[in-house]
């Protein structure tokens, strides 16, 4: 037997009123908070928040989300903010990935209307004032019709502003979901410098903090493990539909020079928790504490939350590629 399963009996209850933003959120028990992140066996309801036009990993694991109809009911998409040097700031970054999104599902032959709502125009200023927009408001809603029983599982696999703001705007949705995301670094890894988890430090730190049920994807050095290269994609992906050939495009244009060059779709490894929990190995952590300096610190008192470990790359690429072919089909 593992040893995180004898927890749920040894343990009291270690999160009680934590505050942040000026306000209560509701009190978790940890053995209700463990038995919620257990990797699902059967189908979930699930949103995914996502910054389509930051890179091209996004478009991967959007395309796999909503592939996995057997596993997956991919309720909404809310297009998430970056900024780099593919947008002139948060806003921009938000929109063109909200754009993205569509251009995928035109490909898959798939409607918008009411499925794709835009997020925030700015990152959290702070812990006081949410950032309003149409993706937080859904997700607000669609929490509503979901319980503990049957969770919503968020995720989320850009900056996280989308959905600290709806915990801040309605906390007491974190009793009805599971927070998924690809976010930060292991927490043995010296920093937490990752693109997701900096770019909006203040929702990061509220993730952590809050208590809602947490399941985090470390990117170094546990997600860098599901690369590819373009001789695997365009083995599996061209001439499979429009979807694939376009998958295909944008992984090929992506780098100019393809000699001994891999490239890891980190995205991807959110939605395959969902589908196979074997495929992510993870363990019960106690939530660090995020610091200014980009770094965790530690509390052995802290509410537990879930963190993969590992990642079996060839087992989620076989699953994708599987299902691209069903698609063309």
């Amino acid at each position: 037997m593992k040893k995180w399963m004898l927890i749920p009996v040894m343990l009291p209850v270690l999160f009680a009123g934590l505050k942040a933003s000026g306000q209560d959120f509701p009190e978790i028990p940890e053995s209700e908070r463990i038995a919620r992140l257990i990797p699902p066996q059967g189908r979930v309801r699930m949103v995914l928040d996502t910054d389509t036009y930051n890179e091209i990993d996004d478009q991967f694991a959007v395309v796999y989300a909503l592939l996995s109809k057997e596993k997956l009911d991919v309720e909404a998409l809310y297009a998430a903010p970056f900024h780099n040097s593919r947008s002139e700031g948060p806003e921009d970054g938000m929109e063109k990935s909200y754009e993205e999104i569509l251009r995928l599902l035109d490909r898959l032959g798939m409607d918008h209307e009411g499925f794709v709502f835009k997020g925030s125009r700015e990152y959290l200023k702070d812990l006081e004032k949410p950032v309003e927009s149409p993706a937080a408001l859904d997700l607000i809603e669609r929490a509503g019709t979901a319980s503990p029983e049957d969770p919503l599982y968020v995720v989320a696999v850009g900056a996280i502003t989308n959905v600290a703001s709806a915990i801040l705007m309605e906390p007491s949705i974190i009793n009805n979901i599971v927070v998924v995301w690809l976010g930060g670094n292991s927490i043995h890894w010296h920093n937490t410098r990752e693109f997701n988890f900096s770019q909006d430090l203040n929702a990061s730190r509220l993730i952590f903090d809050c208590g809602v049920p947490f399941m985090q994807l470390p990117c170094t050095p546990v997600v860098t493990h599901l690369a590819t290269t373009l001789p695997e994609m365009e083995f599996y992906l061209k001439g499979r539909g429009a979807i694939g050939d376009y998958l295909l495009e944008i992984f090929r244009d992506y780098e100019k020079d393809h000699y001994a060059w891999s490239k890891v779709l980190w995205d991807m490894t959110a939605v395959a928790w969902l589908i196979n929990g074997d495929w992510t190995p993870s363990n019960l952590i106690h939530s660090p504490i995020v610091t200014d300096l980009h770094t965790f610190s530690f509390d052995d008192s802290r509410h537990l939350m879930r963190a993969a470990y590992h990642i079996r790359r060839d087992a989620i690429f076989g699953d994708f590629f599987h299902k691209i072919e069903d698609a063309a089909r």
